[in-house]
């Protein structure tokens, strides 16, 4: 019998003899969904997260949700419940500092009722909890820090420390959801590749004196993308993209001058803005990894990829992942293969690799194309614009890219639809 932390205490885990199908390292929001779309796979699940398992429910950082993901979320049964605490968001407008020029997308260039969502960290972290606390085949083990992994022929073997305890522990397949800097993908010698950003992005709570609207913006600035979040309650979140100096100028400057430059990127059509948060600074790089398999081992997430948060992409990308390779696993496990095998696991790459890279470069050139004070390209950025505002066709075409719609769609993310693709 399989058993829950909320039954049983790390200690009484460790005293008994543990083997899994798959070990996830990483209680993420990534490393959560991923366990959730395997949860009807018969495969069974350790959950290894190196903090206690409330940490995470007090971020309220933001992140824009694609339609995608919260296909994958309905699909996995949290949506009743995220709904009512999240923004759904039918335009998105587009424009280059002050100039005139601006691009409203609107869901009739798609075709759908909404264009996207803005959900907050604790909230999704908390209704994947409350779902998989329903799953008698996913096992927590948290807090556990993973200190070392040898991988053999037919499973990989964990040394894990567990409370005072230290354990090892077999399972079939290793799945680092552990963040961009990844223990996991470092001890495997998995090399990546990318570079840092000039820039440094600012991230603060605002609640303007008037409504939101349920608009998502991107104004792009020649110091970087200057981006506004909905949120419920009439707040927003914005990510203030800058070189590195200026960003820790406005992390530090005062508040009344903070906000003075709030307002004149807004100029003034939001009204008074007061500041519900304290500002956050956080660094902006592109990464990718040389691999995202190898035998026992599958990578996801930021353990796989970072990209610059132009677009709102990072996170989705994560999502996508763990639907492509829950599909992949579980198929392999009907099919009674071996789901740790170099040969499985190449198929989840196959899928994932080329995609995520593709996306990954349209961030990049994106943030470079739009963040330097170049007369050509501010002209031919100008001239992009005003082209989407009149081609409905390239409105179109953005906004699938935007909203996770193009390229190849995981089951999970087509309503009523049972696992019929074959991944090989």
């Amino acid at each position: 019998m399989v058993l829950t932390q909320a039954a049983q205490s790390p200690q009484a885990i460790a005293s008994r003899s543990v083997d899994y199908d798959v070990t996830i390292v990483g209680g993420g929001i990534v490393g959560l969904t991923l366990a959730c779309s395997l949860k009807d796979s018969g495969l069974r699940i350790a959950l290894m997260e190196a903090r206690p398992k409330e940490a995470g429910f007090a971020n309220r950082r933001a992140y824009a949700i694609t339609l995608l993901s919260g296909r994958i979320f309905q699909r996995l049964g949290i949506w009743d419940e995220v709904l009512p605490q999240i923004t759904t968001f039918q335009q998105i407008r587009l424009a280059e500092e002050l100039h005139p020029e601006v691009v409203n997308l609107q869901p009739d260039d798609l075709g759908t009722p909404d264009l996207g969502y803005v959900a907050e960290h604790g909230v999704l972290l908390r209704a994947l909890h409350r779902r998989l606390e329903q799953c008698s085949t996913v096992d927590w083990l948290c807090p556990a820090t993973v200190q070392s992994v040898r991988y053999e022929s037919q499973q990989a073997t964990l040394t894990v420390a567990l409370g005072d305890t230290v354990r090892q522990v077999t399972s079939r397949l290793v799945i680092a959801a552990d963040g961009a800097r990844s223990p996991i993908r470092q001890q495997a010698g998995i090399q990546t590749h990318g570079w840092k950003y000039w820039q440094s992005c600012i991230t603060v709570v605002l609640r303007p004196e008037q409504s939101h609207q349920n608009i998502a913006r991107e104004h792009f600035w020649a110091s970087g993308p200057f981006a506004t979040l909905p949120l419920p309650g009439n707040r927003c979140q914005i990510v203030l993209t800058a070189p590195h100096r200026q960003a820790q100028h406005w992390l530090e400057a005062p508040e009344a001058e903070f906000i003075a430059e709030l307002q004149r990127r807004y100029q003034g059509q939001l009204g008074k803005l007061d500041m519900v948060s304290e500002r956050q600074l956080f660094p902006v790089q592109l990464m990718y990894s040389d691999r995202y398999v190898q035998s026992r081992l599958a990578l996801v997430g930021d353990a796989a990829h970072c990209c610059h948060p132009v677009g709102g992409q990072g996170m989705n990308l994560g999502i996508r992942d763990a639907a492509a390779l829950a599909q992949v696993l579980t198929q392999a496990q009907q099919r009674g293969q071996d789901i740790g095998s170099l040969k499985i696991l190449r198929r989840y790459e196959r899928w994932r690799r080329l995609e995520t890279l593709a996306i990954l470069m349209f961030t990049d050139v994106l943030d470079r194309l739009f963040s330097n004070n170049w007369w050509w390209l501010r002209r031919l950025r100008r001239l992009g614009l005003w082209g989407m505002n009149r081609i409905w066709l390239v409105r179109h075409l953005s906004l699938r890219l935007m909203t996770g719609l193009s390229g190849r769609l995981p089951d999970l993310a087509q309503p009523g639809l049972k696992s019929t693709v074959d991944c090989s």
